[in-house]
């Protein structure tokens, strides 16, 4: 996410290392080359020179403050601009109506009906609600079976009618579905269209008319870049929406979108997409965004994610597992389906300061734990609960059992055995403490 931005904002602050104060000299170089950065990333001209304008009226005459090099001084500056340029404080979504009523607007190929399905178990997972998806894109049939899919996915009912070609009619029908059957959120997915097709500008026009929605919501592709804020300008003069939706913020995206939509628009972000899966959803945090862009990492996102998956029933079991010396592969590979759901390898690598930068040329496969679950999918329960067992004929069987080879089997018992050493120290008042602190902080949010 945005590594390119980041390698050429770093390499801009370096033009003051070793520098004791920031003087108008140095700080115009070092700023030339964030607006270039920043341009590279496709934020529009206007923009990137204003942005850099205002780091310089606060860097200059800036005295190194005792705990900073000009160089960390300007990073906390480009830092507060960026989060402001972002939008500042983090932007809730609307849910006061009863049903809460979300439309859903976007582009052809933005990824809205995936994200309407991603913000149905959002709302119902996170927030304990019980929406109800509604398929008002009357064009395109797979959209109405695509929705169909995700919802069965995750639970979640959804409403369609079949031949009805208004999806004024939909939509309404299916806010008194909704009122009948106790369903307290409604997501209206709304036909893909273009900016420039005013028939269909007209046609979302009259929905967001008819159902006056608590929240219309416009999903981009942040991939697009800059044309993404263009065309979040076209949708914005017309329905006048509350908040954006950033798609596909895993690929290679540039960042120019993220960075300067608010600007363009003045309506926030409010959530992010960040993979395929249906948890692959975020809430839009403007600092931590910042902090990711500037490759500080993101610890508080990564520590949230950590306590969505804790069980505190769980970990004391464990807990007396290790102390008793019965730790197997069996709790192991939970360890491991509990990381797995906390999001994709590189997203959270990148949430870590400094792994995200270390680790920028290693392709990191969603998969990395493929190769250890078939290992371990391929011992007896006996292998599992006591290792000890494994001799040579059994690796070289469970080697053959996975499609490993000898090599990678030992590795993994190495591994385990090192990290079953490490798990048995932490019994001690350390690894207590953290155990109650992670309990402390479950449900807690910044």
């Amino acid at each position: 996410m945005f590594d390119n931005l980041s390698d050429k904002l770093d390499k801009a602050f370096h033009i003051l290392k070793g520098h004791g104060k920031i003087t108008e000299v140095n700080v115009a170089d070092t700023l030339k080359e964030v607006r270039r950065a920043l341009l590279d990333a496709d934020v529009n001209f206007k923009i990137a020179k204003d942005f850099t304008n205002k780091v310089k009226e606060k860097a200059i005459g800036e005295n190194v403050l005792t705990t900073l090099q000009p160089g960390q001084l300007m990073v906390k500056l480009v830092k507060d601009e960026l989060t402001e340029l972002m939008g500042g404080d983090v932007a809730g979504v609307n849910l006061s109506g009863n049903p809460s009523v979300i439309l859903m607007s976007g582009l052809q190929g933005s990824g809205k009906t995936t994200f309407s399905g991603k913000l149905a178990n959002f709302l119902k997972t996170k927030k304990n609600k019980k929406p109800l998806l509604v398929a008002c894109d009357i064009y395109r049939p797979a959209a109405i079976n695509q929705l169909h899919v995700v919802g069965e996915q995750i639970g979640v009912e959804v409403y369609s009618e079949e031949g009805n070609k208004n999806p004024v009619e939909i939509a309404q029908n299916a806010i008194k579905h909704a009122k009948a059957n106790g369903f307290n959120v409604v997501i209206v997915d709304t036909a893909g269209r273009l900016a420039v097709d005013e028939e269909m500008m007209n046609e979302i026009a009259n929905v967001h008319k008819a159902i006056e929605p608590n929240e219309t919501l416009f999903v981009v592709d942040s991939m697009t870049g800059q044309d993404a804020v263009n065309t979040a300008k076209a949708f914005n003069d017309r329905l006048n929406f509350d908040g954006v939706i950033l798609t596909k913020l895993d690929g290679d995206t540039r960042g120019g979108a993220a960075i300067s939509i608010k600007s363009v628009v003045n309506k926030p972000i409010k959530f992010i997409g960040t993979g395929e899966k249906m948890e692959a959803i975020d809430v839009f945090y403007p600092s931590r965004m910042a902090d990711r862009i500037l490759g500080m990492g993101d610890v508080v996102s990564l520590v949230e994610r950590a306590q969505e998956q804790y069980d505190e029933e769980e970990a004391r079991k464990l807990q007396k597992k290790i102390a008793k010396n019965e730790f197997g592969f069996d709790d192991f590979l939970s360890q491991i389906q509990q990381v797995k759901k906390m999001g994709n390898m590189k997203d959270l690598i990148g949430m870590i300061p400094g792994a995200g930068k270390a680790l920028k040329d290693v392709e990191i496969e969603d998969d990395a734990f493929k190769h250890i679950e078939a290992i371990i999918h391929s011992m007896t329960p006996v292998e599992r609960s006591k290792p000890s067992v494994l001799d040579a004929k059994r690796k070289n069987r469970i080697a053959k059992g996975s499609g490993t080879s000898i090599q990678q089997v030992n590795q993994l018992l190495k591994q385990f055995d090192q990290m079953s050493k490490m798990m048995k120290m932490m019994q001690g008042g350390a690894g207590k403490n953290m155990m109650r602190m992670m309990g402390g902080m479950k449900g807690m949010r910044p």
